[in-house]
């Protein structure tokens, strides 16, 4: 498959793959208080009161295995800060407590969530432990619980399979990785959030995008879930015929979906042909002969890219790995501008923890760098002439190159299995990088520290009888009334899209309009910094009934609305200082610019103009600028 030419919205060539796509989704809930605790759930901005360090360590199974992701972690050596904040974090989120009882609120919200996606809701909740071994969550586990099985979304002409509603505590924020320190706020830690998880059924990039945006849109219009930047990520699952599953981890925008899968399969693919031709070449069982020598002293004092690195404060040493007959692959394309090199690279990053661009010097890559061609002749001669051979060279700390060699060799040898079970990241441009191996299939198990909690049949019929009409229904009922699939798109990400339906009541209503005002004009006001989120909502559908069954100008509306959000918004006008002289002189201004057009103003343009002119100037007082200015031109005619 050419990457070059790749098109992302032909389904049938992916189809043909055998893509196959399955979602996380990860959506906070809007709760006042954490899962697991009594603390306010929110951001904050300010400084933290304290750090705390802290070390991951392996620790022995039940049946004395350890996992190869916690053996993967370790290999980091990594020092976990976490920063404390006094209103935001408490002894839980720390493990120095046990958790306190689960938030029902939040019990209540994921039910709904559960039932709005048509799954069964199970009879008893039981708190269960998640592997999180990164440092995210100071425990090294997240607690999670099952709270709805076997639902489904309609889409197309089909159903998409809901697995799983989880219920569980979201992880700290990651302020810094850099080498061997990564750092965390603990404000956003233990926030509760629903995880919604689909079978396999989306067959290519655009459908793996429409259901993420479906699934996203349907919580959002719900109200019961948070909205803005870092409340929901997805985690997509991606394989083709002939390769294992491999999850892209943490994607926040729903648009890099299409390109994030479609890049994945075409990755899945040129490994699989990469297989090929190196069990072809080394067989299923490859014995590599991976020569190392130490050439610190050859760069020492040579002023290129390595010798700079060599100056620096810390002990560092270089090391050279010969890579015999595997030239070709360094070379070979797996992503756009991304080579099997890259992905050694990528590896050597998180396990060594060699984070300098680049971390990897490879002789087939020598352009890149500025090391003279005789300095690379001295490194091969030291081992072959063979063209078919590469080198790659490795500058770091002593301990960090001893790992960085072995990660090579690791990942090399995996050629031979083809696609590896892995999570990669998002690198927001529709390509991915390794991040850390798969966990294993024994990361959950029981918590101890909490009992069972029975859900009764009284409680789920009323969490049915409070759940919000579902999105693919109130799409159909407003493609009813005539809005055309723009509109209908843009009101399934508005917060106020429930006035819609109180103002389609109303004979007299543009519905059309209101659709507009409700999915656009509110929504760049909010942008603007006019929140009507927090305005009454009675007083809100009131002023759009007045304002549409009377054809108000636009200006005059947004004005309206402007009011009904800040009362005390900048440079207002207050009301004790509102003067008609004012207004009177202002009339005359623009009046004065439009000598004899009053008089043969014959289609109103004039009172129009006139009107938007006067209400920016007197945004928070429209009824008073418009019976003046009725009264004005009454009088002058």
């Amino acid at each position: 498959m050419d990457i070059a030419n790749l098109d992302i919205n032909d389904k049938a060539r992916f189809e043909s793959l055998g893509f196959i796509c399955g979602l996380e989704i990860h959506q906070q809930l809007a709760t006042e208080k954490k899962l697991f605790c009594h603390c306010p759930v929110g951001l904050t901005g300010r400084k933290y009161d304290a750090e705390i360090l802290r070390h991951m360590r392996p620790t022995l199974s039940e049946l004395g295995e350890y996992d190869g992701t916690a053996l993967m972690e370790f290999k980091t050596k990594k020092e976990v800060i976490y920063r404390l904040y006094r209103d935001r974090t408490c002894t839980y989120e720390m493990d120095d407590t046990p958790p306190f009882l689960v938030n029902q609120q939040a019990i209540d919200y994921a039910i709904r969530i559960a039932l709005l996606f048509n799954c069964r809701i199970v009879d008893e909740i039981h708190v269960i432990r998640k592997q999180y071994l990164d440092g995210s969550i100071p425990t090294g586990f997240q607690r999670t619980m099952i709270i709805g099985v076997d639902g489904w979304i309609p889409y197309k002409n089909r159903r998409i399979t809901i697995t799983q509603v989880n219920l569980e505590e979201e992880a700290c924020r990651e302020v810094s990785d850099i080498g061997h320190r990564i750092v965390f706020a603990t404000d956003r830690l233990s926030t509760p959030l629903v995880e919604i998880i689909t079978a396999s059924d989306m067959k290519n990039p655009v459908e793996a995008a429409d259901v993420c945006r479906l699934l996203g849109n349907s919580m959002k219009i719900t109200g019961l879930v948070r909205r803005g930047i870092g409340t929901v990520r997805q985690d997509v699952n991606v394989s083709i015929t002939g390769s294992t599953r491999v999850e892209i981890k943490g994607v926040f925008k729903v648009g890099n979906i299409k390109p994030l899968t479609a890049i994945e399969a075409v990755r899945q693919k040129r490994l699989l042909e990469l297989r090929d031709r190196f069990v072809a070449r080394f067989g299923s069982d490859p014995k590599i002969d991976f020569g190392e020598e130490n050439f610190t002293s050859l760069f020492s004092g040579s002023g290129n890219i390595i010798g700079r690195r060599l100056e620096s404060d810390r002990p560092l040493k270089v090391v050279g790995m010969h890579l015999a007959g595997l030239a070709d692959f360094n070379l070979h394309p797996l992503q756009p501008g991304w080579d099997f090199a890259s992905e050694l690279g990528g590896r050597v990053r998180v396990i060594a923890c060699i984070d300098s661009v680049p971390n990897l010097f490879f002789y087939s890559h020598r352009h890149l760098y500025d090391i003279p061609e005789t300095v690379w002749e001295k490194i091969r001669s030291r081992w072959t002439e063979n063209p078919g051979d590469d080198i790659v060279l490795v500058c770091g700390p002593s301990a960090d190159v001893v790992t960085a060699l072995n990660e090579i060799k690791i990942r090399i040898l995996e050629l031979a299995k083809g696609v590896i079970n892995e999570t990669r990241q998002d690198m927001k441009n529709g390509t991915t990088d390794f991040e850390r191996i798969l966990p294993g299939p024994d990361r959950m198990y029981p918590d101890t520290d909490h009992p069972p909690i029975k859900i009764t049949d009284s409680r789920v019929e009323e969490n049915r009888r409070r759940l919000a009409e579902p999105l693919w229904e109130k799409q159909k009922r407003w493609t009813s009334l005539g809005l055309s699939s723009e509109l209908v798109r843009n009101l399934s990400l508005s917060p106020y899209a429930d006035i819609l339906d109180q103002l389609a009541a109303e004979n007299n209503i543009p519905i059309k309009r209101a659709a507009y005002i409700l999915s656009g004009m509110l929504i760049d006001l909010r942008r603007s910094g006019y929140d009507l989120a927090k305005a009454d909502r009675g007083k809100l559908y009131q002023l759009l009934q007045t304002a549409l069954s009377g054809k108000w100008p636009h200006r005059q509306l947004k004005a309206a609305l402007i009011m009904l959000a800040h009362g005390d918004a900048p440079n207002r006008t207050t009301p004790e200082s509102f003067d008609l002289k004012l207004l009177d002189r202002s009339w005359e201004e623009i009046k004065s610019k439009f000598d004899g057009v009053v008089s043969n103003d014959k289609c109103g343009k004039f009172r129009r103009y006139l009107t938007g002119r006067l209400i920016d100037r007197f945004p928070h007082h429209s009824p008073e600028v418009l019976a003046r200015i009725s009264e004005r031109l009454g009088s002058e005619k």
